[in-house]
């Protein structure tokens, strides 16, 4: 018996369904100010799926930081991939024989 979710006995991960969902692999830079020395800039690196181009996900972090955290948000760096896409194909012009 095949369950829901499964591929030939295979469990199908989250980030998959993510990624055939149209979700891309966001990796974000945080740079913000030390709580304990304002004076003093930090980098935090967070990376998930997310969708371009609101980025719902990185907003509900963001959010989290700026109601829960100390330290206050200087600027934030996104970078945003998707890692499926259709095959890149180019037509070859000729034939070559090796023997």
């Amino acid at each position: 018996m095949v369950q829901k979710g499964s591929l030939a006995g295979g469990v199908v991960s989250d980030d998959f369904k993510k990624q055939l969902a149209g979700y891309g692999l966001t990796t974000a830079e945080i740079l913000y100010r030390r709580p304990d020395h304002r004076w003093l800039l930090q980098s935090y690196v967070w990376q998930d799926y997310d969708l371009f181009p609101k980025f719902p996900a990185l907003q509900d972090f963001l959010n989290f930081w700026q109601a829960k955290l100390e330290g206050p948000l200087v600027g934030v760096t996104i970078a945003h991939s998707k890692l499926i896409r259709p095959a890149e194909l180019r037509a070859v012009d000729g034939v070559f024989r090796l023997h």
